[in-house]
């Protein structure tokens, strides 16, 4: 064995060191630790053994010595001198040990190891008087208590009973992860330590290297007090310092020694607005248990009223939920002009979200979304949704079945839209079970289905269907993949108020309407693998035969199945609308293949597909979706991935007569986590003026981040609108037409964040006005920063 030591010294890094103001501790001495090595039990005992003939090969004359001290032998020594009763059992281990029977003192020296329950101590040297019941430890001394949390210190007093009690130059490294450092300490008679000239920080006090180096931020206090018995870290005359610079006074200032949450004042956010003004906000966050907790805050703005926030979080025995909620009191807003009304009135936001898991199978969540009016998220800057959806479900899975009772409501925020017209859906069921098949060994699905649908202001639809799907897929002798899918379903229908609704393709006959579905279809998959390019490559083509009798499905409502697009993604399904109101009929072929290479670090995945009618052109597919010939338009998408360095997705419908482009969308990511640029790209160009949810679109969406200097970054995204007059004449645009852009700078090492951005929106939506917001974040590791 060549190690001499258990405890070794890392080059460039032999210490651990916090410093205090300027000087960093400078004039009374540094705190400084030494890192232990860890050896194994074996490694251990050979150490031990080696040293021990080095050391005691020949006895010292005045000392008895002491080779190794194992368990046995240490009690056996503790047993030797009477203690109080509620004395508890010390071990420790060490170099070198004497024993002063005379006065009942032991001492022992050399990477000493003293353990007692869960608290241990390290230090060189240790002076144990048994009689008064004192432990004196010196040099590079750690303590580690029962929380885990590691005390540093040159010279540390502890009782029999690991009690600290006077400390010097000593470094307390809490479990959470920050470290407090202080120029003495001594322990009071309620077991609370006093520390003075103290400074706290949740830096890392090393870079990557080992390198010893200057923590980013920390506070310092002239008195800290910490109480074990309590976990928590009380700070007197608390000042925070951001790069040796004293910024901002914290008084009152708390942490918690175990990693959990206390009671207190977050720091403020500030931030300009060309609706608001200067924004100042503050916190409380109120931690009422370990399971619970409120957030309230306040919010001053210059050319805007007040408002206050409050955050409620529990966690119970069967789940969570959580409750927040905006308001204030300020003019209203109309909700066709946008325009503020003369009375004032309360505004306000609430949303809430929870989860419950009753046992095994049976599970709710739910969640609430509403707000006063349609511009009071977006002029506060709370979100920027244009819907919100509130939704209720209460479900129940098994191996074998799943079961479900929803509802959802939608708010709309739209300027202009008629709430009346956005439909409520209670009750929602859907059931499905799934059994095996006795006979040809496929799979049975059986499903029902019911759906409630109200509008005030519209036509209101109810439907029940019940289906059973039977599948079953074979691997043929040459490699084959055969799928046989069956399915056969029976709807009812009632609706009423058809003629509110604008679009005719949606409304369906009023009244009672009923159908019958039967679908049966083939598919066929042949996979072959082989070697190409110097990787692997696997070539799957594709053919899918689907038949089904006529269906009259304009009779029926279509509530679900509105938004109908030929995508990669629904080439090969059953039925291509999205929904259960429309269902595809007739008899269709479709084929494509799947093509993937891969190569040490990247892979590169095609699809290509195209489908055919046998019967007539179908009207149910309005011209423009891809589907309404017999022959369809092609539909593929491409990946390519390279490490996690580059990933590009394409996804495109080109036209069957003239391969012009119809749907174009493009997502790209190229760079690491620090330094990366992010474009997607969106266009539909379907040609579709009569139908609402089918309108041409054009968007360019872009994100990028250039980190320097190590720590810092700048940043930026923008979104586009590039729809011109010629893809929907109501846009009445030039093609080019910015929403929103973002530019911002930030700092991040282990322990700080700090940024500023600017952000501008180009639209007017009532009283959230277009403009400019100025937004300086700050964040702290461990402290009260939001």
């Amino acid at each position: 064995m060549q190690a001499l030591s258990a405890r070794l010294r890392i080059p460039c890094a032999p210490r651990v060191v916090l410093g205090i103001g300027a000087s960093l501790l400078a004039s009374q001495g540094s705190v400084a630790f030494a890192q232990d090595t860890v050896l194994s039990p074996e490694e251990e005992a050979q150490f031990e053994l080696e040293r021990n003939q080095a050391t005691y090969g020949r006895p010292a004359p005045d000392i008895q010595p002491v080779p190794i001290v194992t368990d046995e032998e240490t009690q056996s020594l503790a047993s030797d001198t009477k203690q109080p009763d509620d004395t508890r059992a010390i071990d420790f281990e060490a170099r070198e040990l004497a024993y002063d029977a005379e006065n009942d003192v032991v001492i022992a020296s050399g990477d000493v190891l003293l353990s007692s329950d869960d608290q241990s101590v390290r230090a060189d040297q240790v002076r144990w008087d048994r009689k008064a019941g004192l432990i004196t430890a010196t040099g590079d001394v750690r303590l580690v208590d029962a929380d885990g949390n590691q005390l540093y210190s040159d010279q540390i007093e502890l009782t029999d009973r690991f009690e600290t009690g006077a400390m010097n130059d000593l470094l307390l490294a809490l479990r959470a992860g920050g470290r407090l450092a202080a120029r003495s300490g001594e322990r009071g008679e309620d077991g609370t330590v006093v520390l003075t000239d103290a400074a706290y920080s949740a830096c890392a006090v090393k870079d990557a290297d080992g390198c010893d180096k200057t923590p980013s931020w920390r506070i310092t206090a002239s008195r800290v007090i910490y109480d074990p018995a309590d976990n928590r870290v009380r700070f007197n005359g608390a000042v925070l310092e951001l790069f040796g610079a004293r910024i901002l006074p914290l008084p009152g200032l708390a942490v918690r020694t175990d990693g959990r949450a206390i009671s207190g004042f977050l720091v403020p956010d500030l931030r300009f607005s060309e609706s608001n003004g200067v924004e100042v906000s503050g916190s409380y966050y109120w931690r009422m248990a370990d399971n619970r907790d409120l957030t309230l805050s306040a919010f001053v703005y210059s050319d805007a009223a007040p408002m206050a926030s409050a955050e409620w979080r529990h966690l119970t025995e069967k789940g969570a939920y959580q409750i927040t909620g905006y308001a204030t009191h300020s003019r209203r807003i109309s909700s066709f002009t946008g325009n503020p009304t003369t009375e004032r009135d309360l505004r306000a936001y609430l949303f809430t979200n929870g989860r419950f898991q009753f046992d095994p199978n049976w599970s709710f969540t739910g969640s609430v979304r509403l707000a006063s009016d349609r511009t009071f998220l977006r002029r506060y800057d709370i979100s920027r949704d244009d819907r919100l959806r509130s939704t209720v479900n209460l479900e129940r899975i098994d191996d074998n079945s799943y079961f479900s009772l929803a509802g959802w409501a939608t708010q709309t925020l739209r300027l202009g839209q008629e709430q009346g017209q956005v439909p409520l859906a209670l009750p929602v069921l859907d059931y499905r079970r799934r059994l095996p098949d006795p006979l040809l060994g496929g799979k049975v699905e059986l499903q029902v289905n019911t759906l409630a649908i109200e509008r005030d202001e519209g036509q209101d639809t109810k439907r029940a269907f019940a289906g059973a799907k039977w599948d079953l897929k074979r691997l043929t002798g040459m490699g084959q993949v055969v799928t046989l899918t069956a399915i056969a379903r029976g709807d009812v229908y009632h609706s009423d108020e058809n003629e509110l609704t604008a679009t005719a393709i949606y409304r369906g006959n009023p009244g009672w309407e009923t159908r019958g579905i039967a679908i049966g279809a083939v598919d066929v998959e042949w996979p072959f693998v082989g070697r190409a390019f110097g990787g692997t490559q696997v070539f799957k083509p594709r053919v899918q035969l689907v038949a089904s009798p006529a269906i009259e499905n304009l009779d029926i409502p279509n509530e679900d199945a509105r938004a109908i697009d030929l995508e990669d993604s629904n080439l090969f399904a059953l039925n291509r609308f999205p929904g259960y109101d429309r269902v595809e009929d007739g008899v269709r072929l479709t084929y494509g293949f799947d093509w993937e290479l891969q190569r040490p670090g990247w892979r590169v995945k095609t699809t290509l597909g195209q489908s055919y009618r046998f019967d007539k052109d179908p009207a149910l597919l309005p011209d423009g979706t891809g589907l309404s010939e017999r022959v369809s338009d092609f539909v593929g998408r491409t990946e390519v991935r390279f490490r996690d360095r580059v990933k590009l997705t394409h996804r495109y419908r080109l036209d069957k007569d003239n391969f012009a482009i119809r749907r174009n969308e493009f997502d790209a990511t190229v760079g690491s986590t620090r330094t990366y640029v992010e474009v997607g790209y969106l266009r539909l160009n379907r040609d579709i003026q009569t139908v609402e949810d089918l309108q041409d679109r054009e968007e360019l969406r872009a994100a990028g981040r250039l980190a320097f200097a190590r720590h810092w970054s700048v940043f930026g995204s923008g979104v586009f609108n590039l729809t011109d007059e010629n893809e929907d004449p109501l846009f009445g645009s030039d093609g080019f037409e910015p929403i929103r852009t973002r530019l911002g700078i930030a700092y991040a090492d282990d322990c700080l964040e700090f940024g500023f951005t600017w952000r501008r929106d180009y639209t007017t939506a009532g009283d959230a006005e277009r403009g400019d917001t100025f937004q300086l974040s700050f964040r702290l590791r461990n402290l009260g920063f939001r």
